[in-house]
């Protein structure tokens, strides 16, 4: 009898797991890049508790590259359920080609196609029917926070004009642009902040710390410096030490992301504005999926194109806190409390940092 019990749970889970909803992500930064990798531990984290099968696939930065996972992965004799796909460097078309008729759920995550993509895709569900939703957080904002948190504290006690530099991402990056405008939202607000100069640093720590070091003394009277990223903040905050000036003291720098390193450097106050939030963007997309699997269509429930308001500014303390969820199994989270199953009065879905700040 305990055998015959034994061999019927064994089969039970065994097609259960054979048939495990599979995910594959896109990803298009670099397996040993600090932002990206936290992003996907915090998607593996959301999958291993919805019952997804994830598989990641690094781009390394390279737009070819992930164009070529994608033909792989969509030429496979087996398909995922599901493709999610970042449109950096605007391959979010190329992508939705190669799936056309595809018998594959598709939905992108962080940056969404612009509008010149989508005369000639379509939004979400329309020439692309495969192509069931978007989540990007509120870049914009999150540039414009960053910026303003600057320029407040650089004016106190302080009278006359303000230099700035800054070190924007890509420019074929759309969440990079619309960063940008963030920034220039705070300028027009703060007219004794002069931009001195803005240059593309790629996301990338050498470059901007290449770029700080022809940039400073070019701009010897720079007070602030508005970085679209924490790696090319620590870039040019290596430059400046290097001209025997202190971080956060001498020159202000504002960072975006919540590596371990940027947060430390926010409660050390080398860091004087941080922003962060959108590593989580990922498990969040796949709390929609799991209701999607499951009959509730969270185009129902908020919409099947939307932005999560995921960016905050971080004190010290809110980064000490932030610092202990990562180490966290799981970050400490259940992500079945985020779906919407079992819990028919809730008409919309509520992804916010206050999860991990708790």
């Amino acid at each position: 009898m305990l055998l015959r019990l034994f061999l019927f749970l064994f089969c039970l889970f065994g097609s259960l797991a054979a048939h495990a909803t599979s995910v594959v992500f896109l990803n298009p930064g670099r397996s040993t890049e600090v932002f990206w990798v936290g992003y996907t531990r915090f998607m593996q984290a959301a999958a291993d508790d919805l019952g997804f099968e994830l598989t990641v696939l690094y781009g390394e930065r390279d737009t070819q590259r992930t164009l070529q996972q994608a033909r792989e992965t969509l030429d496979s004799e087996v398909l995922p359920d599901y493709l999610l796909f970042v449109n950096e460097e605007h391959a979010g078309p190329e992508i939705l080609r190669l799936a056309a008729g595809k018998p594959i759920k598709l939905f992108s995550v962080n940056s969404h196609l612009t509008e010149e993509q989508q005369r000639y895709t379509g939004n979400t569900r329309e020439n692309h029917p495969n192509w069931i939703g978007s989540m990007v957080p509120n870049d914009e904002e999150a540039g414009y926070l960053m910026a303003r948190e600057l320029f407040v504290q650089a004016e106190q006690g302080t009278s006359g004009e303000i230099e700035l530099i800054a070190f924007a991402g890509n420019r074929q990056t759309p969440a990079s642009r619309i960063r940008e405008a963030g920034l220039q939202r705070a300028l027009a607000e703060h007219p004794r902040v002069r931009l001195r100069q803005m240059v593309y640093g790629e996301w990338s720590r050498q470059r901007a710390y290449e770029q700080a070091q022809l940039l400073l003394p070019r701009y010897p009277q720079t007070r602030v410096i508005w970085a679209a990223n924490d790696e090319m903040a620590f870039g040019a905050m290596q430059a400046l030490e290097e001209r025997h000036k202190v971080p956060g003291k001498d020159v202000l720098f504002s960072a975006l992301n919540t590596s371990r390193e940027v947060l430390q450097a926010r409660i050390d106050g080398r860091i004087s504005a941080l922003v962060g939030g959108h590593f989580t963007l990922g498990g969040w997309a796949l709390v929609l999926l799991r209701d999607y699997e499951s009959g509730l269509d969270f185009a129902a429930h908020g919409g099947k194109d939307r932005q999560v308001l995921l960016f905050r500014l971080l004190d010290e303390k809110q980064s000490r806190r932030l610092m202990q969820r990562q180490e966290q199994k799981g970050f400490g989270l259940d992500f079945w409390k985020f779906t919407l199953q079992g819990r028919p009065g809730v008409e919309d879905y509520r992804f916010s940092l206050d999860a991990l700040l708790d």
